[in-house]
């Protein structure tokens, strides 16, 4: 493998501890093996997605078909060092392919991460809600399956409490950026549902702020309600004990959810966030309730 083909699979395995993202305030309680675990899938996630999203800085600069070429290759070579990771043969992914056979996570999972990742340098817009669902369930329910086989879990259910909350986050996710997206040229919203609330392509990209969209708005964020709630349902109670990272990236999105309804759904004025602080009290706020059911459990 050439020098720059090495540089291509290189991770950074700290990024939860220097970018204070939802995920590092939802994953700093866990025991430090398992945070160590959730660190490196992390890294290996936000890897793919950087090598999708990355602007080419090659000169010339390559022309949109062979910077989607390039691209590809790279994910084929993450493929196959995935490949490598599951037979043994892996000497870039170390710390990848020890939490894989400490937690046996499933192999397809990460492929699915890779595919669904990939689809963004094809696809840019989505004509109907099961075609945005299968995506986000590429991008985002598979990172959950593969963090509940690192918390452990004792009930099927949980893999639907996994899937359902990532529909949640990602749902979520597409409503906070929809100004940035678009700039980007994508738009997530689904065909179907922007013709049946009269809000055209061309009002998205210039920024039409009318009840239209204000419908719109509402009617995609009660479907990111439903995926919450569906996701609540379940998670049995004694899992919560396990699941209490995941449940403290469930409240602090589903406050971001709130925070883009009380701005009236005008996500273009500024991005909408959850402030650090806040971050912290929910983090602090799921982890003594977790203590406090543990103890519980122990005077039964």
């Amino acid at each position: 493998m050439t020098r720059n083909a090495l540089a291509d699979i290189e991770i950074d395995t700290e990024p939860l501890t220097r970018n204070k993202t939802s995920f590092y305030y939802s994953f700093s309680f866990l025991p430090k093996d398992e945070r160590a675990a959730i660190n490196t899938v992390y890294a290996f996630c936000r890897r793919i997605d950087d090598i999708v999203d990355e602007t080419p800085q090659e000169y010339p600069t390559p022309s949109a078909d062979e910077s989607i070429l390039r691209k590809r290759e790279r994910l084929a070579r993450w493929r196959g060092e995935i490949e490598r990771c599951y037979d043994g043969t892996s000497t870039i992914l170390l710390p990848l392919s020890g939490v894989i056979r400490r937690f046996s996570i499933p192999k397809q999972y990460f492929l699915t991460l890779i595919d669904g990742c990939e689809r963004d340098l094809t696809q840019n817009r989505y004509n109907t809600f099961a075609e945005l669902k299968d995506y986000c369930y590429g991008v985002a329910s598979i990172v959950g399956l593969m963090c509940i086989e690192i918390f452990g879990y004792k009930y099927e259910e949980t893999k639907e409490y996994a899937v359902n909350l990532g529909y949640a986050l990602q749902l979520t996710n597409i409503l906070r950026d929809i100004k940035a997206d678009k700039n980007r040229g994508y738009i997530y919203l689904p065909s179907e549902d922007m013709e049946r609330f009269r809000y055209t392509e061309a009002d998205l990209m210039n920024e039409v702020y009318n009840e239209n969209f204000i419908e719109l708005m509402r009617f995609e964020t009660r479907r990111a309600r439903e995926y919450y709630h569906k996701a609540r349902m379940a998670l049995r109670p004694d899992e919560r004990v396990t699941m209490f990272a995941a449940e403290i990236m469930d409240a602090i999105y589903y406050r971001l959810l709130e925070k883009i309804e009380l701005n009236d759904f005008n996500v273009f004025k500024r991005k909408v966030r959850v402030s650090a602080v806040h971050k912290i009290m929910i983090a602090v706020k799921y982890w003594l309730s977790t203590r406090v059911f543990v103890r519980r459990l122990k005077k039964r």
